[in-house]
């Protein structure tokens, strides 16, 4: 399948048969309909059977398995993720991480906020997932979540500002500390 989610939250599953490889001067097909002035942020191919973790700016993270997000066509909007899963109504989803079945769950999570600090924790505090959600950070007050990302051994991390400035570091550089803890200035 392929999963889209839009910036206002709204989400879709689409066989990946809807989908052709295009030759030379290929002009593309419309993936995703998305109402006026929203877009896609994220687009990634999984299984039905895989599970697929939510984080929202709030801090916390929701499960689903693949089969239970609705499908769609590629030119539907999609379904709001507030009818799919137990966010609140001022949540927001600012992150997609597909899990494979049956992978282990190896490597870490490494999560950045709005005010810069920045956190890494094991893949394994993940594994299990109420359908209420999970506290994946602990954010200050006016802080939010702005991205997460799964990194292995020997990878490298880039932060990029909203000033246009980056910095580049590897993934060790960050200690790993546990799910509820708060992250560090980066």
């Amino acid at each position: 399948i392929v999963v889209s989610l839009t910036h206002f939250g709204y989400v879709k599953r689409v066989p990946v048969s809807e989908y052709r490889t295009q030759r030379r001067g290929g002009k593309g097909v419309t993936a995703h309909k998305p109402k006026e002035e929203d877009f896609v942020n994220n687009m990634f191919v999984s299984s039905t059977h895989d599970d697929i973790l939510f984080f929202t700016d709030k801090g916390k993270v929701y499960s689903m398995k693949g089969y239970h997000l609705p499908v769609g066509t590629r030119t539907a909007r999609g379904r709001a993720v507030v009818n799919l899963l137990q966010i609140e109504q001022d949540e927001k989803i600012n992150a997609i991480i597909p899990i494979k079945e049956g992978s282990e769950r190896d490597g870490f999570l490494i999560m950045a906020t709005k005010n810069g600090l920045i956190k890494k924790t094991s893949f394994e505090e993940f594994a299990s997932i109420r359908k209420g959600g999970k506290i994946a950070i602990t954010l200050n007050d006016g802080d939010e979540l702005i991205g997460v990302e799964q990194v292995y051994e020997g990878d490298d991390v880039i932060m990029a500002a909203s000033s246009g400035k980056c910095i580049r570091f590897g993934q060790d550089n960050v200690r790993a500390t546990g799910r509820t803890s708060m992250g560090v200035k980066s």
